[in-house]
């Protein structure tokens, strides 16, 4: 089986180390194709106006100077043209990729443009919690990201479908389980404008999320994270509503 390893924190990131390797336990045949510099937050983007500049790091690592998304393309469509990929695998994020996250998340995009070029893809997210972003609990998704996505690929991925995996924050002894979930809703008012002013007097703002107590629904990967089981979640690329389909045909004649 062929891996294309990507991400969107970048080439140097740790989770991408982690990633590569739950790849190597299914595979002897990895290849990695990843941003050269961080790219959280780029949802499905396309480098359209800037030319994508691919710099090989070994035989088998490139950095590509775009977004995860071209890195894919890039992968499937020319670095590995002659043989494609039989998989995707797209993080380990650093940081959970769950309810809305799912819109923003490049390592979603990631999965989803593997998805698109008909190819199985798996998003993989590792969450953290107050301790913060230096201290993320890499060892959990080691230890069960293989034994998670081999299982995915025994139960199947039909195709216009892609896989999102996040591991709980906490140690890997300490996994409750697997839920496979619904994609969660968060309350909305967590999210706050942080102003602030620079030296010379002039404003500037961050996007903030703040700390509060928020009950996750049941079924949902937000309920599956607090209570420390993996989340599996599968997402479809046809963002179609059925229902509401239905009715605009009957309101529309």
């Amino acid at each position: 089986m062929r891996i294309l390893v990507t991400n969107d924190d970048g080439i140097h990131a740790p989770g991408l180390k982690v990633l590569e390797e739950i790849a190597r336990a299914l595979s002897d045949d990895v290849w990695v194709v990843a941003p050269e510099t961080d790219q959280s937050g780029v949802s499905h983007s396309l480098s359209l106006n800037d030319p994508l500049r691919l710099r090989r790091i070994s035989e088998q690592h490139f950095a590509v100077k775009g977004t995860p998304s071209d890195c894919v393309i890039m992968g499937v469509r020319h670095i590995l043209k002659e043989q494609r990929p039989d998989l995707v695998l797209s993080g380990v994020n650093r940081g959970q990729n769950v309810a809305e996250d799912v819109t923003y998340s490049g390592t979603i995009a990631g999965a989803m443009e593997g998805t698109i070029l008909g190819v199985r893809s798996v998003a993989l997210s590792q969450a953290y919690g107050a301790a913060g972003r230096a201290n993320v609990r890499w060892q959990t998704a080691a230890r069960h990201g293989a034994p998670t996505v081999r299982r995915i690929l025994e139960a199947g991925i039909e195709p216009g479908i892609l896989v999102n995996v996040n591991f709980p924050d906490c140690e890997p002894d300490e996994v409750a389980g697997t839920a496979v979930a619904m994609q969660g809703v968060r309350n909305q008012q967590l999210l706050s404008i942080d102003e602030r002013v620079d030296g010379r007097g002039n404003p500037y703002f961050w996007l903030a999320f703040a700390r509060a107590r928020f009950e996750p629904g049941n079924g949902t990967d937000l309920k599956a994270l607090a209570e420390r089981r993996i989340a599996i979640t599968p997402l479809r690329l046809d963002l179609t509503d059925e229902p509401t389909l239905t009715r605009f045909a009957q309101a529309f004649g």
